[in-house]
């Protein structure tokens, strides 16, 4: 990719991704609120707005993070395998993705209990409220919060180091006559 056409895929690839931190801070929110609170009626809404949260917002920010990321990486010099940083930060931002999917199920059955669903034995009025809704999931977001920094971080100062393939293509690289 050149120019404008690599400034646009660029453009798109940080607003995806710094779009996936602040929603996961949003996220931590919710999570914090319903470890947090006394007041059953804000534990419940705040697990069925981490469930919407999840697979509207957090979930599609996911991929389209992986998607443009991985765009950037082929489209441009630096290559998916030539440097440590890009693959480390690719293999980062995939597995941050596929946990993401897989935390959501649970979130999703959370909030059907808190929605008061069919499995739900409690009542809607808020008098009983199953523990799992009170403790919260700040372990999740919190970790994923850690990852992306790491990501981002990696992404700004772009460690050196190549990977045997990167080696290789730089040398045949500078081998190649000059025209």
């Amino acid at each position: 990719m050149k120019g404008d056409l690599r400034k646009f895929a660029l453009a798109i690839h940080l607003t995806v991704s710094t779009g996936w931190i602040g929603a996961v801070l949003a996220y931590l929110a919710m999570s914090l609120a319903a470890q947090t609170s006394r007041d059953d009626l804000i534990v419940r809404a705040a697990w069925i707005v981490m469930d919407l949260t999840g697979w509207y917002v957090l979930v599609p920010l996911a991929f389209g993070s992986v998607a443009t990321g991985l765009v950037m990486s082929l489209g441009t010099d630096w290559g998916l395998f030539r440097h440590y940083w890009v693959l480390f930060s690719f293999g980062l931002t995939v597995s941050a993705a596929v946990i993401l999917v897989l935390h959501m199920v649970e979130v999703s059955a959370l909030a059907d209990v808190a929605r008061g669903g069919e499995n739900a034995a409690l009542d809607i009025a808020g008098t009983h409220l199953p523990s799992q809704l009170r403790q919260g999931d700040l372990l999740h977001p919190l970790m994923g919060l850690v990852v992306l920094l790491i990501v981002q971080v990696l992404n700004v100062y772009k460690p050196r180091g190549l990977t045997r393939y990167g080696w290789r293509k730089d040398q045949e690289k500078r081998a190649a006559p000059q025209r």
